[in-house]
């Protein structure tokens, strides 16, 4: 797969990346069915084999689970291998998602992600919004909190995961990426994708399977042909299915084609 790069940013990502919701999290997911949360040994060989088949984008959030605990405790000596995306303002505890987006929440979610992922940088990091994204943006601090971890060299790129492509719009003017849902059932977000692709403004698809409702045949190079996509994070734990969906990237060789 050749790297995309990331909108206006310097960073490479794969076509393909991992989101890493299932090897943390399985209480009140959005999959239709139920599953198992994998073994410290399954984690372990699906992380090394995810970077092995040249997936570089690893996606994760502190509310997915025991996710960034995991993704520190099995590649922490191969960061430099990857483009590590985590998310801001959602916490998951006790079976319940809790929403605080005051600054001060922001910068310990900051410092608890760090501490999880081993890590002394984070490369992307994302509002993670409850729904109500415009409430999120205009009545709180969270854009301003980010804008400032930015500018401390803390985070290299900041964005906005959300669901309404109003307040999606709105966010054009600061965020250095997005990430939307799209696949062939959804196109709602089609203009924002647009939009961003003109302003510069790197675009990460998440759902682009609908959970896993689509064939990966059909839906990935759907998401992957559109010019203004960047990359799509595809969650799982079947390394099989990985590699196949890499091999189907890898055939949709330039974006638009």
């Amino acid at each position: 797969m050749a790297p995309r790069q990331l909108g206006r940013t310097e960073i490479q990502v794969s076509p393909i990346g991992f989101g890493a919701f299932k090897i943390g999290r399985n209480q009140k997911t959005k999959y239709g069915y139920a599953y198992d949360l994998p073994s410290d040994a399954e984690v372990e060989q699906l992380l090394h084999g995810i970077l092995d088949l040249g997936i570089n984008l690893i996606d994760t959030a502190p509310a997915y689970g025991v996710s960034e605990n995991q993704i520190g405790r099995y590649l922490a000596d191969r960061r430099n291998e990857y483009t590590l995306s985590t998310k801001v303002g959602e916490s998951f505890t006790a079976g319940l998602s809790h929403y605080d987006f005051s600054p001060q929440a922001i910068r310990k979610s900051i410092e608890q992600s760090l501490a999880r992922l081993r890590t002394d940088r984070l490369d992307i990091v994302f509002v993670h919004s409850h729904g109500r994204d415009l409430e999120v943006l205009e009545k709180t601090d969270v854009v301003e909190t980010l804008i400032d971890l930015r500018s401390q060299g803390l985070v290299r790129a900041i964005g906005f995961s959300g669901k309404d492509p109003l307040a999606e719009q709105q966010c054009l003017g600061w965020a250095d990426v997005l990430m939307v849902e799209y696949h062939p059932e959804n196109n709602q977000h089609d203009d924002v994708i647009s939009a961003a692709g003109e302003r510069g403004v790197g675009v990460i698809v998440k759902k682009g399977l609908a959970s896993g409702a689509l064939e990966p045949a059909a839906a990935i190079p759907y998401v992957l042909k559109n010019p203004n996509v960047c990359t799509m994070a595809v969650g799982g734990l079947n390394l099989g299915h990985f590699r196949e969906n890499c091999k189907i990237a890898a055939r949709v060789s330039t974006p638009g084609s």
